[in-house]
């Protein structure tokens, strides 16, 4: 006789079970952001911050459209915290080449430092844990997260890496 405890519930559309999952998105996120939290305060930054910071340094030369379209945020929004990041020193803005209205934006080595410390923690604890799950577990996790996001954003991590490319 098998320990039903220890298999895994088919039942797993069922309230308890959609609220668990919903729980644990939200304890994985706290402790997913909670060091990058702490560093940010250190440089008067929030989350915007982060986002802003880790989506220039994944695709340098990005225009601010693009931006704009990966963090569904205003104008207005995005505006705020990337003047102050061009302010501070740790992104830059630079013409089109072809269409002299763009703005690309690259994150300046201050910036790519920072980067690197929001990144590093996230980068091992995510490690962690798949390394802990194994790679079927691994793959079952990016086809939830790939069904969390909206339709005309799946087609971004259709590449090896997702967005960015195969980095």
């Amino acid at each position: 006789m098998t320990d039903s405890k220890s298999q895994p519930n088919p039942l797993f559309l069922r309230d308890d079970e959609l609220r668990q999952g919903i729980e644990m998105l939200f304890f994985g996120y706290r402790d997913f952001t909670a060091k990058a939290d702490q560093t940010l305060a250190a440089y008067d930054f929030g989350r915007a911050h982060h986002r802003v910071i880790y989506f220039v340094g994944r695709n340098p030369g990005m225009t601010v459209s693009d931006l704009l379209d990966i963090l569904k945020i205003t104008k207005q929004s995005l505006s705020r915290v990337l003047s102050q990041l061009v302010r501070e020193g740790f992104i830059v803005q630079k013409p089109g080449t072809t269409d002299r209205r763009q703005r690309l934006l690259s994150l300046t080595e201050k910036g790519a430092e920072l980067e690197r410390k929001l990144t590093e923690d996230q980068r091992a604890l995510v490690a962690k844990a798949y390394k802990a799950a194994g790679a079927e577990a691994v793959e079952g996790f990016k086809k939830v997260l790939l069904g969390l996001v909206n339709e005309e954003d799946r087609a971004r991590f259709r590449g090896p890496a997702g967005p960015g490319g195969g980095r």
